[in-house]
């Protein structure tokens, strides 16, 4: 695993012991950490401005800026986070207004041009959010979505993009592999939201995400009891 994964996670707290005169080893690799909140308040939270954390991610409803309320609702986010000088995460899922509606590739990528139109510095997106999961009507899709990525690429050339976001669950492998069929261009960074591995101690579901894909692997939700 080493050299691929990409930790953005919603929360990360870290703590290290030793005693006195042992010396720590520097880590192999570098870990980017980010935050998830869909609330624009904890930028200017002193909690967080402690933590220098320099990234965060957002869910965005893929029709969210044709809804005024909305609408105005990104633009506080977005400027709180320039303000502070956080790089954006932005993953796109299902509509607030319209759950059941899935945007035509056409339309998806009508959708990310006006997304970078109205936020221009905003270059790190991922095509849609748990895109595996059951309880989204993508599950059965992973063709679609690799359609909307495929736009997406065209929408926002040079920016940063995942695949998608997957969760941990059995459908796992085989959605990933089917998405890598139906794509032209294959990924080189994937989201993954890790709960069963991380509630349950184990690697068993991220270690599939990696045999099935190439490039990156980014921890974009992660949590642990």
């Amino acid at each position: 695993m080493s050299g691929r994964l990409h930790l953005l996670a919603a929360a990360i707290a870290l703590a290290c012991c030793c005693a006195p005169g042992l010396a720590i080893p520097p880590p192999a690799r570098a870990i980017t950490i980010g935050v998830a909140d869909q609330r624009p308040l904890f930028f200017t939270n002193s909690s967080f401005q402690r933590t220098r954390i320099g990234r965060a991610r957002i869910l965005v409803g893929w029709d969210a800026l044709e809804v005024d309320w909305q609408r105005a609702e990104l633009d506080a986010w977005f400027s709180a986070a320039r303000t502070a000088g956080v790089t954006p995460l932005v993953t796109f899922g299902r509509s607030r207004t319209r759950p059941d509606f899935l945007p035509t590739p056409d339309r998806y990528e009508g959708v990310v041009r006006a997304f970078r139109a109205r936020y221009p510095w905003v270059t790190e997106f991922s095509t849609w959010n748990e895109a595996n999961s059951c309880g989204e009507r993508t599950c059965r899709r992973a063709n679609l979505v690799a359609a909307w990525y495929r736009r997406l690429r065209i929408a926002c050339p040079g920016c940063t993009l995942l695949a998608a976001d997957l969760v941990d669950q059995p459908n796992l492998s085989d959605w990933a592999r089917q998405f890598r069929r139906s794509a032209t261009v294959q990924p080189t960074r994937w989201g993954l939201h890790n709960y069963l591995d991380a509630n349950r101690y184990t690697t068993r579901f991220t270690r599939q995400m990696l045999a099935a894909t190439q490039g990156q692997l980014w921890l974009t939700e992660t949590g642990g009891l």
